[in-house]
């Protein structure tokens, strides 16, 4: 059995080589003859799966895709080819949470403020907006709601529409890329919205590049438009438009859930749903794989509050040091791409533990996501 999986794609060795013979490569170069006699394909948003890549695939019966996403999935080609496919819903959502939280406790030190006296709005509720809400309200902040396509196939009650979430101090966008239907979110963010936002606003995307119309955002901040932004996607990845950069105070090449846990996890999921899919025991675990972090105990001697918390959250993560890197990279020929596949090993809150013999008031902390 030959298994073709993204190279990108943390642990896939050590995991599918139960199953058989396991071919690494390039997500992004990955060809239609690549996939000849090939059992089962593992991609992540780079690798666009449709007619034109499974044309030779004459042996392939399941794709998995490590990512939360599945618009990089021809969902008709596969079900016409008879082709099984799985995604890995959550599996960085903790992360992205994480990536959100390092930014804004940025900002707030910067901008002189405090998060629990900003009105904050998280548009898109799923996996990976909940975490974000946790996160938040774990900084003593009041968050409001905003997921229209939720409250509609759920009659959900005490959530607030678009134009109410886009009136906040700052508005968090995790929605992700639906290209038609009635709650269509490439460019939901059209230029009459982007301008109706407030000149001290904070505006994050961290979902995907599409939600947000890049050139309409460009033009408006090209006019002087004073919001601060903080884009980790882009339109047209791998190739943003480089005009944007210098008007976004925290930008990052698509890696908000890029931990090595998050990544991990996503692999560790298909893993288990191709094991399901061929009627075998998954008998390998990430948590047998993955390293002892750098850090990984704290002795707590004060109280939480926000500066303490924020020197524990850039401890683990402090989300400058990818902004940096960008800055840094973005114009070389192909730097975007390298910038993912060469990022830096960076974990998840969860990877320190805090001891707090001393009983302080820091149950925050832990709400935040740092273990006991």
């Amino acid at each position: 059995m030959k298994i073709l999986v993204d190279e990108n794609m943390p642990y896939a060795t050590e995991l599918f080589s139960q199953f058989g013979e396991v071919v690494l490569l390039s997500g992004r170069t990955i060809q239609a003859e690549d996939l000849h006699d090939v059992n089962a394909l593992m991609v992540r948003s780079v690798t666009q799966v449709n007619d034109e890549l499974l044309a030779q695939a004459n042996k392939l019966a399941f794709v998995g895709t490590a990512t939360i996403g599945i618009d990089h999935l021809d969902l008709v080609c596969l079900q016409q080819r008879n082709i099984a496919y799985t995604n890995a819903p959550g599996c960085n959502a903790v992360s992205v949470g994480d990536y959100v939280c390092s930014a804004l406790l940025v900002l707030a030190e910067q901008q002189l403020f405090t998060l629990a006296d900003k009105s904050i709005a998280v548009i898109g509720v799923g996996n990976t907006g909940s975490q974000t809400v946790s996160r938040l309200t774990a900084l003593g902040a009041q968050v409001m709601l905003c997921d229209p396509p939720r409250v509609e196939k759920e009659d959900l009650t005490g959530f607030v529409s678009l134009e109410q979430a886009l009136q906040a101090d700052i508005i968090c966008l995790h929605v992700p890329l639906v290209k038609t239907g009635s709650h269509q979110t490439k460019h939901l963010l059209t230029a009459e919205l982007l301008t109706g936002i407030g000149q001290d606003a904070i505006l994050v995307n961290s979902g995907r590049g599409d939600v947000i119309d890049n050139q309409a955002l460009l033009a408006l901040k090209q006019m002087g438009h004073a919001m601060t932004l903080v884009l980790d996607v882009w339109e047209n990845e791998p190739t943003p438009l480089l005009e944007l950069i210098p008007y976004v105070a925290i930008a990052t090449p698509h890696i908000a859930g890029y931990s090595l846990e998050g990544k991990a996890r996503g692999t560790e999921m298909i893993y288990q749903a191709y094991a399901q899919f061929l009627g075998l025991q998954a008998d390998r675990s990430i948590s047998d794989i993955l390293p002892v972090p750098a850090i990984s105990r704290i002795d707590i001697n004060q109280s939480a509050d926000q500066t303490f918390a924020k020197k524990l959250v850039h401890l683990v993560y402090d989300v400058r040091r990818d902004d940096a890197i960008f800055r840094k990279s973005i114009m070389k020929a192909g730097g975007f791409d390298e910038m993912r596949k060469n990022y830096l090993e960076r974990r998840e809150f969860s990877s320190l533990r805090l001891v707090n013999e001393s009983h302080y008031a820091v149950e925050s902390l832990y709400q935040l996501g740092f273990a006991k």
